[in-house]
C-alpha cells in the first residue's frame, strides 16, 4: 500500500511538472523607462608602439542596437606621477575618439608609474587613476596535434608559454588573434591572477596554468553547428599579455559575467543584467556619473604560424 501511494505521488508530480517543461514560449516586448544618457569613457591604453586612443561615448536605451554616439568637445589629458602630461586630441574624422600620438620611437608610459586621467566635458570633470604594472615575456608558442574525438575534429591546439613573476597579486589580460582576427567574443575573455584564475589559487611565480595557456584557441561553430578546428596548418596565432590593475581584473570579470550569456533555461539562474563597476568618478560638484574604465598596461607579445 505504501509503495502504491508513493507511485501515485510521483505520478502526480510528473503530471504537474510536464506542462511546465513543454509549455509554449511567448515573445514579450517589455516597456522600459527612458533613462538620461550617461558618459561612457573607454580608456584602455598601453605601452604598445603607435597611437593610443580613448573613446568617449554616450549611453543609449537598452534595445537600441545602433553604435553609441561619440561625444565631441571634451578635453582629455593623462598625467603621470613625474608631472609629464599626455594630451589626447579628438580625431576630426571620428567624433568621440581622442588620440595621443608618439614622436619617433616614443611609447606611452613606464612600468611602475601611476597615471591620472582627467576628462572635462562642459562643466563636468571626470577623473580616474591607474598604474602600469609589470608584464612577463612570452617565451614561446607551441602547437599540439589532437586526433578527432567526440568533442573536437582533427585539429591542432595552441599553447603560449610564459611564467608569472615571483611575488603575489599580479593580474593580466591575455589577448589572442587568429590569422590577424581578434578573438573578442565574451567567451574569449582570458584573465589571470598570477598564473591562475583567482587570488586563492596559489599559482604565484609559476607557468600559466593550462586553461589560460590554451585560452588562445577559438572554438567557433559553422552554419551546421559543427566545431571549426581551432588551428590547422597555415593558420597563425598572435598572443599578447597585458598587465592590468586588480580593479581592472575585477571589472573585466564583471564584463564577462554580464556579456557571456548562453540564453535558454540557464538564464533563470544567471546574474541579473546590470551596469558593471567603474574607477571613473565625477570630481565636480555634481551627481552626474560616468561608466567605463581607465587602465594603463604594459604589453608583451609573440606570434607563430603553424607550418604545413
Amino acid at each position: 500500500m505504501k509503495n502504491n501511494f508513493g507511485q501515485i505521488v510521483k505520478y502526480g508530480l510528473f503530471v504537474l511538472v510536464m506542462p511546465l517543461l513543454f509549455s509554449c514560449e511567448d515573445e514579450i516586448f517589455p516597456k522600459l523607462e527612458n533613462a538620461d544618457p550617461i558618459v561612457v569613457i573607454d580608456a584602455w591604453i598601453s605601452n604598445k608602439s603607435g597611437d593610443q586612443v580613448i573613446k568617449i561615448t554616450s549611453s543609449q536605451s537598452y534595445f537600441d542596437n545602433t553604435l553609441p554616439p561619440g561625444m565631441s568637445g571634451a578635453n582629455v589629458i593623462v598625467t603621470d606621477n613625474l608631472g609629464a602630461d599626455f594630451l589626447f586630441v579628438e580625431d576630426t574624422t571620428s567624433p568621440g575618439q581622442y588620440i595621443w600620438s608618439p614622436v619617433g620611437t616614443e611609447v606611452f608610459g613606464d612600468v611602475g608609474n601611476s597615471y591620472v586621467l582627467t576628462v572635462q566635458i562642459g562643466s563636468e570633470t571626470y577623473v580616474a587613476v591607474s598604474i602600469m604594472n609589470r608584464v612577463p615575456v612570452i617565451d614561446s608558442i607551441s602547437f599540439t596535434f589532437e586526433e578527432e574525438s567526440s568533442f573536437l575534429p582533427e585539429t591542432y591546439l595552441a599553447d603560449f608559454w610564459s611564467s608569472d613573476f615571483v611575488g603575489p597579486n599580479d593580474t593580466y589580460w591575455v589577448k589572442a588573434w587568429k590569422n590577424g582576427i581578434p578573438l573578442n567574443k565574451p567567451g574569449d575573455i582570458n584573465l589571470a591572477y598570477d598564473a591562475g584564475f583567482s587570488a586563492g589559487g596559489n599559482f604565484d611565480g609559476v607557468t600559466f596554468i593550462t586553461p589560460i595557456r590554451q585560452g588562445i584557441n577559438p572554438f567557433d561553430q559553422d552554419e551546421n553547428d559543427e566545431i571549426i578546428p581551432p588551428y590547422l596548418p597555415g593558420d597563425s596565432v598572435y598572443v599578447e599579455i597585458h598587465s592590468i590593475t586588480l580593479e581592472a581584473f575585477n571589472f573585466m570579470n564583471e564584463v564577462a559575467v554580464q556579456t557571456d550569456r548562453p540564453g535558454g533555461f540557464s538564464e533563470l539562474f544567471a546574474s541579473p543584467i546590470s551596469n558593471v563597476s567603474t574607477n571613473i568618478f565625477n570630481a565636480s560638484n555634481s551627481s552626474k556619473k560616468a561608466l567605463g574604465f581607465f587602465n594603463v598596461s604594459a604589453v608583451s607579445g609573440l606570434g607563430r604560424r603553424l607550418e604545413q
